[in-house]
């Protein structure tokens, strides 16, 4: 006789769920178990999933924390969960995002479907034309700091499904584990690399930033993603009064906005600099400040606009010297070209987006690494002639789109 679940839910929603976790790949868990591991005995893997959260007895593991160096310095925390609490994760993801996304904010932009980083990017391009300041606001710590039960209350405001609210509860208390196999309590954020994370600390942030500003400052437009957010002002006055309100509202909710890297910004394109003023600040990989623009006119003039990061140059050519192409003599051009392209092309795709130029010269720094790989290959032709140069410059007419980037930057050495 088959014995009733607690609670209704589908296999078919556990097997989707563990398509869109292998979709999205990811390192192992603290059981070490790849996501190619799972699925050797998928099977009886997703069978216990269902069985064990539809009778209510699915209690999730603790997450492994890794530690991942910032392009601007420091490191974050990575909370990794097993594949099989991934998969768990996204069948409660899957049933909860729907009920909330509706009631989300239209400015805010991290881990939303149909919405992206170079979208807000877009939107904050606009609007520095149209007003003069910027508040630019971080959360310090966000994700590791959402308290539990201000979260709940704000879940429990959009469902009232049992088992939703229940693993969402257990999955706020799972611990946390390190490499050395040390187990922490959770007593507070959510583990930042969780499936289920984004949508938490959007729900959370709606109530606190989103909709607060809705209701206290509606002529302030602002855009967010995630921890990070711009409000526009019409002059300093106006800015520094809202940081103050913003400084207060965060600790109301027990957050903190980041002392250094929350800031006011002068948006008002070239000029000079007044002591004190700051005139550019740092968005999604971008960089905001005054520089010259052409018109579709062809003419030139200075305008507010955003161009890849000084950070995000130092990330990218940190990320050629790791290839090391010197040493990679053993392959073809050709088959080089092939393992480099993808990234190449979600660098342009993002960072070329806006004033492509700046970004065609970290890619010139691509070039001249190549270079390094022909004069180390070929060493017959001498690597203090002209002749290495000579021999790319042929290939690269040849083969105008073998690498990515020689679509829009020529090779000249």
């Amino acid at each position: 006789m088959k014995v009733a679940k607690q609670y209704c839910i589908s296999k078919n929603v556990v097997m989707d769920a563990w398509r869109k976790v292998k979709s999205n790949s990811g390192s192992a868990g603290i059981d070490g178990k790849s996501v190619e591991d799972f699925e050797k005995d998928l099977k009886n893997n997703l069978y216990k999933i269902w069985n064990r959260m539809s009778s209510g007895t699915y209690f999730p593991p603790p997450v492994l924390t890794v530690s991942i160096p910032k392009k601007s310095g420091g490191v974050r925390k990575l909370g990794i969960p097993t594949v099989s609490d991934r998969v768990a994760q996204m069948v409660a993801k899957i049933h909860f995002e729907p009920l909330v996304e509706p009631s989300f904010h239209e400015d805010s932009y991290g881990y939303r479907p149909g919405k992206s980083a170079l979208d807000a990017v877009a939107v904050t391009r606009q609007r520095c034309w149209k007003y003069d300041w910027v508040l630019e606001f971080d959360v310090r710590g966000m994700f590791d700091n959402i308290d539990h039960e201000l979260l709940m209350k704000a879940v429990r405001k959009h469902t009232n499904c049992k088992w939703i609210l229940l693993y969402i509860d257990r999955w706020l208390k799972a611990s946390s584990q390190d490499k050395d196999g040390n187990i922490t309590p959770r007593t507070c954020g959510v583990p930042q690399g969780g499936v289920i994370s984004p949508v938490l600390a959007n729900l959370f942030m709606h109530y606190v930033f989103d909709m607060w500003m809705t209701v206290q400052h509606p002529d302030l437009p602002f855009c967010r993603y995630a921890d990070d957010g711009l409000v526009h002002c019409r002059n300093k006055s106006e800015a520094e009064k809202l940081k103050a309100e913003l400084g207060q509202r965060f600790t109301e909710c027990k957050l903190e906005l980041h002392p250094t890297k929350t800031k006011i910004v002068n948006c008002k394109p070239g000029g000079k600099t007044a002591q004190g003023v700051v005139k550019k600040f740092d968005f999604l990989g971008y960089q905001f400040r005054s520089r010259l623009v052409r018109a579709n006119s062809g003419s030139m003039f200075v305008g507010f606009t955003p161009a890849i990061s000084p950070d995000a140059v130092n990330s990218i050519r940190k990320t050629i010297r790791s290839w090391k192409l010197s040493r990679r003599t053993h392959f073809d051009i050709k088959d080089l070209a092939q393992q480099l392209n993808p990234i190449i092309r979600g660098w342009i795709q993002y960072y070329g987006k806006f004033n492509r130029s700046e970004l065609y010269k970290v890619l010139k720094y691509l070039d001249m690494k190549l270079l390094g790989w022909v004069k180390r290959k070929y060493k017959k032709h001498g690597s203090y002639t002209k002749r290495p140069k000579d021999w790319l410059g042929k290939v690269s007419s040849i083969l105008p789109n073998l690498f990515a980037h020689w679509r829009f930057v020529k090779f000249s050495g």
